[in-house]
């Protein structure tokens, strides 16, 4: 029964910030939940001591009692979010501001990030990025423990809201950080100055001992990154990443590499860092007693003795980390597992791990937002079956050393490949891509890593502080190992090259399969293995139905692109773009992974409206990641692209399948390749899509970048045209979107796609007053998130807001 409890708490806090349309559905769960509970209790009264309560009563009030766990832990985290969400900024604005800096900086070869907290911007003190250029000439400086005025923008978060891509709101809400802001100047603040501006609370509360603690630690890391970036070593980066989880000094190119081989995960910290630091010092207390004090074994047994200074130093270790989640579930795992010792109580593993994950979701429950939780506690769940599995097998003679090595590598074996395939799903829900060569890989860097190099770094980092020389020594040893590491995966690199794989499952699938592996890694006897064949099924046989259709107007920031989807048919007309897709892609970064969690490998067409880079920017990075049978623009593709294209657009091409169709209404048939060249906005290839059967929406015009000329042609050639949703050109600038063309069509709904604060002005006001004029609704993608239209089996077509389904993506 605690079993289920702990699980619904996790499950009713997992669906935080989802919002439900049903307004019944919590109160009615209660009530149901409390009901149950009382029926359960009345029967139990009723019955003699000697008759069994019936099983069916007792597993009403189990499932009404997680009922009612759940739906608390989720009022819980609803609470907790909405809190958050009062203190974050929601408009870009200039700022002065006192604050205070608790934490190291975060630096990349181009960008210095700061978390700070603010101290006048809201009731209570709130965290913000303070982000500017790593300019070594002119360096922006700030001292842990200090005081400062900030002059500067403040940049509330704001990302492409679409399913599948990293979602930035959440981010910055999981991380407690309110908004980023461009630094202008600095101002450093002596303590008397914030007393006299009425912060003396805050400077009291900064003092106390735990406070102080923290701050400590703090200092102590950056002590560490500031010796090991002076010393002589070769590694610098990977030795700071692996003692402290700092990746300051660490290459943009070595991350580039861990993420390729798929040990990426290696370079945070994790329980084995803070356990081999714990097993450290609890290992040479222990020779100190043995030598000098054996005698307090007498009063109290070992194990005993042993697990205070044990679980402090595990506390220790993970302060020193910043609580990161591997360390805080290690630490609670630690704690909880040393009360039950103490306690002579008997450890079940998965109550252990539940437990552990129940009460870290209490402290914080916005670490389910996280990724690093799921995968954390999904890795220690997969290693405590292994280890139940060995403690079920049949006591083995004493093994020599090479069957110790032998059985060693078998473990390790079946650890990382178990861990790898229980694992797959939940890479797919956050990462959308994996890396096939994997468990081969950390096969060969973790007994390296763990049992050399990362043992090394703790002890030298300790013996640092006594015999410094003696410390650098044993960071050279450190950095040969690493030497030795790098080449594995050199060797590696070049001979299989290995590259991230994007897989395309789509949600119902992924649960599919996690069901399925579920049930093959629960313990004997409880659900018959067989059964996850049948979850399987789908993954090999899964198919649309047939009426399925979808037209998504995708959130690609001051750009666009459009999805046009059946169960026989994946189009694309236009694919946005980022203004250097070098340094961020819009195609590999943003349209892949929404593909990939459609379901879409591939596309059988491109429709390309025009070459700017904000229609077709992201074409090329996209090919590199989707297969494109074709792509068909208002003019011939530069032939570096290296992408099959037919025939350039014109007036009179259509396309039809099973329930839609696409025309093309302009250019027209005379247009010649130097007319599109001179004025490629005006020459846009305008489409039409129109739904066989549907009601209310339809008809679908995508005018591109196209103005008032395109407009009056459209006007003069098709008088009867019929649209219901209107894309406005040009993302609705002025010159587009003319008050006799939005009256000659009068669409039930009209859609901009631009970005958020663009600096055209997109969609402008005078656009915006002809619309309302008119009185034809307006979307903005920047707003809503991806607009999705989509066809109901009664031919009905209605369409939801990407930005309505999460609480953190809502503007207000």
């Amino acid at each position: 029964m605690w079993k289920t409890i702990l699980l619904a708490w996790i499950a009713g806090i997992s669906v935080m910030g989802k919002t439900f349309n049903l307004p019944f559905l919590l109160p009615g769960l209660m009530i149901f939940s409390v009901g149950s509970g009382l029926l359960y209790w009345y029967q139990y009264s009723k019955l003699e001591s000697h008759h069994p309560i019936p099983w069916l009563s007792r597993a009403v009030f189990i499932l009404a009692l997680g009922i009612l766990t759940g739906t608390l832990g989720y009022r819980y985290a609803d609470h907790a979010l909405e809190q958050r969400l009062d203190n974050r900024e929601t408009e870009t604005r200039n700022i002065e501001a006192i604050v205070y800096i608790r934490h190291i900086d975060e630096r990349s070869e181009k960008q210095i990030r700061q978390k700070v907290e603010v101290l006048d911007q809201k009731k209570q003190p709130v965290q913000w990025w303070l982000t500017f250029k790593n300019i070594p000439e002119q360096p922006i400086k700030f001292e842990l423990g200090e005081y400062y005025r900030i002059y500067g923008e403040v940049i509330p978060a704001h990302g492409y809201a679409m399913p599948g891509v990293f979602d930035q709101e959440k981010w910055f809400i999981q991380q407690n950080i309110m908004a980023s802001v461009k630094i202008w100047k600095i101002e450093k603040l002596d303590h008397e100055a914030v007393y006299r501006l009425g912060f003396n609370q805050y400077l009291n509360n900064q003092q106390g001992w735990i406070n102080g603690l923290l701050l400590l630690m703090e200092r102590q890391r950056y002590h560490f990154r500031t010796f090991i970036q002076n010393s002589t070593l070769k590694n610098k980066g990977l030795i700071l990443a692996l003692l402290t989880g700092d990746k300051s000094l660490l290459s943009s190119e070595t991350e580039e590499q861990f993420q390729r081989l798929g040990i990426s995960h290696l370079l945070a910290i994790s329980g084995p860092h803070v356990l081999i630091f714990a097993a450290l010092v609890s290992w040479v207390l222990q020779t100190l007693i043995r030598l000098y004090g054996p005698k307090l074994y007498l009063s109290l047994p070992r194990p005993y003795l042993l697990v205070f200074p044990f679980c402090f130093c595990v506390l220790l270790y993970s302060a020193f980390v910043g609580f990161e989640i591997p360390a805080l579930r290690t630490l609670l795992i630690t704690l909880l597992g040393s009360s039950l010792l103490l306690l002579r109580q008997k450890i079940q593993a998965l109550s252990l791990l539940l437990a552990s994950a129940s009460l870290l979701l209490w402290i914080d429950p916005f670490s389910v937002l996280s990724a690093a939780f799921w995968l954390s506690f999904g890795a220690c769940f997969i290693l405590l079956r292994i280890y139940e599995s060995i403690n079920r097998q049949p006591a083995q003679p004493a093994f020599n050393w090479k069957q110790r090595v032998l059985t060693a590598g078998k473990l390790l074996i079946e650890s990382q490949g178990k861990i790898f395939i229980a694992l797959f799903p939940l890479v797919l829900i956050f990462f959308k891509q994996v890396s096939w060569i994997a468990p081969l890989t950390n096969i060969l860097v973790i007994p390296l890593l763990g049992a050399v190099v990362v043992p090394l770094d703790i002890l030298a980092a300790c013996l640092s502080y006594i015999i410094s020389p003696l410390g650098l020594l044993l960071f050279h040893c450190s950095d040969l190992g690493l030497n030795l590491g790098l080449w594995i995966l050199e060797i590696l690199d070049h001979l299989f090259n290995p590259q991230l794989q994007g897989i395309a499952f789509t949600p119902l699938l992924i649960v599919s399969l996690s069901i399925g592996l579920i049930i093959l890694y629960l313990p004997r006897s409880v659900i018959p293995k067989a059964w996850a064949l049948l979850c399987f099924v789908p993954v090999f046989t899964s198919r649309a139905p047939d009426s399925d259709f979808k037209l998504t107007v995708l959130d690609v920031g001051q750009g666009q692109a459009i999805l046009l989807q059946s169960s026989q048919q994946k189009i694309m007309l236009d694919t946005g773009g980022y203004y250097d897709e070098t340094k961020f892609s819009i195609g590999q970064q943003i349209l892949a992974p929404f593909l990939f969690s459609r379901g879409i490998a591939r596309l059988d067409r491109v429709l390309l409206t025009h070459l700017d880079q904000d229609h077709s920017g992201a074409l090329l990075p996209l090919s590199q990641k989707i297969k494109i049978d074709e792509v068909i623009a208002n003019t011939q593709l530069p032939e570096t692209w290296n992408i099959k294209q037919s025939s350039p657009c014109r007036e009179g091409q259509s396309w039809s399948y099973q329930n839609f169709k696409v025309q093309v209404l302009s250019p027209g048939l005379n247009t010649y390749p130097s007319m599109v060249e001179a004025n490629p906005n005006e020459y846009s290839c305008v489409l039409y899509v129109q739904l066989n059967q549907a009601q209310p929406y339809r008809n679908f015009l995508i005018m591109g970048d196209a103005g008032w000329p395109t407009e009056y042609e459209l006007m003069k050639k098709y008088p009867e045209l019929q649209v219901d949703v209107l894309v406005l050109g040009h993302h609705g600038s002025k010159h587009s979107s003319a008050y006799s063309f939005l009256k000659y069509l009068h669409p039930k709904l009209a859609i901009a796609s631009a970005g958020q604060n663009n600096r055209y002005g997109h969609p402008t006001k005078e656009v915006k007053v002809r619309l309302k004029a008119l009185d034809i609704p307006l979307l903005l993608t920047a707003q809503t998130g991806n607009i999705e239209f989509y066809q109901e089996a009664d031919e009905q077509t209605n369409y939801t807001l990407y930005r309505e389904q999460w609480k953190w993506l809502k503007i207000k």
